[in-house]
């Protein structure tokens, strides 16, 4: 007679010894979206570990927790009883985590995610002339176009282009970006019929300076679309065409004019953003203070009345 060698049916060793933690987080990022290789994404691994060690917590606990199916992960509707109490779980650890920074000193690492080009162009650039003021401290850039979860540690703050809807988190302004069109040299010589333009893609057609450009191209082609601003600024440099840049990139670019015609009205402001549990921590506290410093010295830079100050 076949045996049936399923989660259920192997011998177990006593649950306490045997379940790990490690294996109920990668459960739960598999729960979270059914794919092996997001959640191997999101986990930093290969998907084969996430696949061994989910079997690890089925074999531990006897119970099956996932169909494999050809498109994907679903869970069983005992691993959907588990999931939501392994969301609480997580919530827990995350706060726990969130309370001992809240008790640490003024050394250690401090995680910052901004957009890209923030990250690369003004905070690195600018946090030299603040060295002394986080001596002690270990700072981690993560220049991404996404908002990391603050809730749950993926960073102790984050600057962003808006101001967070995620019910909990504490925000400010902090600065504001303010745009301007821009050119290689020589390219506007050209008859304006004849200008082309460099924007954003489907993705972001809808942020205010797109917008705006828009309707300054009035019908005219976009030669190149993208989601990176760097991309277009570098688009930009070599003659591609016009586009609607910050001026804190384009002011100080030997390579790029500003373009004579419409000012542009779009002011983004940038958001300092916090889970409240951080903001007890003395080292968040004082990044915090130091991101503070940097946009309000950066401000006349950011909005095209000085050429790149010495920070």
């Amino acid at each position: 007679m076949h045996k049936n060698t399923g989660p259920s049916s192997r011998p177990k060793a006593p649950l306490q010894a045997s379940l790990q933690w490690d294996d109920v987080r990668y459960f739960l990022e598999l729960a979270r979206g059914g794919s092996l290789s997001g959640a191997a994404r999101r986990l930093a691994v290969e998907h084969s570990t996430v696949a061994r060690r989910v079997e690890a917590l089925e074999q531990a606990l006897g119970i099956k927790l996932f169909d494999r199916l050809p498109k994907g992960w679903s869970l069983t509707p005992e691993g959907e009883a588990l999931a939501a109490q392994a969301h609480r779980l997580d919530d827990e650890a995350q706060a726990f985590l969130r309370t001992a920074l809240g008790v640490s000193s003024l050394q250690g690492k401090v995680r910052v995610s901004a957009p890209p080009v923030l990250a690369s162009h003004l905070l690195v650039p600018r946090l030299a002339g603040l060295r002394a003021q986080w001596h002690n401290i270990d700072l981690e850039i993560i220049g991404e176009s996404r908002d990391a979860s603050l809730s749950r540690g993926e960073a102790d703050l984050a600057l962003r282009m808006s101001r967070p809807s995620a019910p909990g988190l504490v925000a400010k302004a902090i600065g504001s970006l303010h745009y301007g069109l821009y050119a290689a040299h020589g390219y506007t010589q050209r008859p304006s019929d004849q200008w082309e333009f460099l924007g954003y893609d489907d993705s972001l057609s809808q942020v205010p300076q797109q917008r705006w450009l828009d309707q300054v191209a009035a019908g005219r082609r976009f030669i190149l679309r993208s989601n990176d601003l760097a991309a277009m600024l570098n688009g930009v440099r070599v003659g591609l065409g016009i586009a609607a840049i910050p001026h804190f990139l384009a002011a100080s670019d030997p390579a790029l004019v500003a373009v004579e015609g419409p000012v542009c009205p779009v002011v983004r402001q940038i958001w300092l953003v916090m889970h409240p549990d951080v903001r007890r921590s003395p080292r968040v506290r004082l990044i915090a203070d130091v991101l503070t410093t940097l946009f309000q010295e950066a401000q006349p830079w950011l909005m095209g009345q000085q050429v790149n100050p010495s920070a």
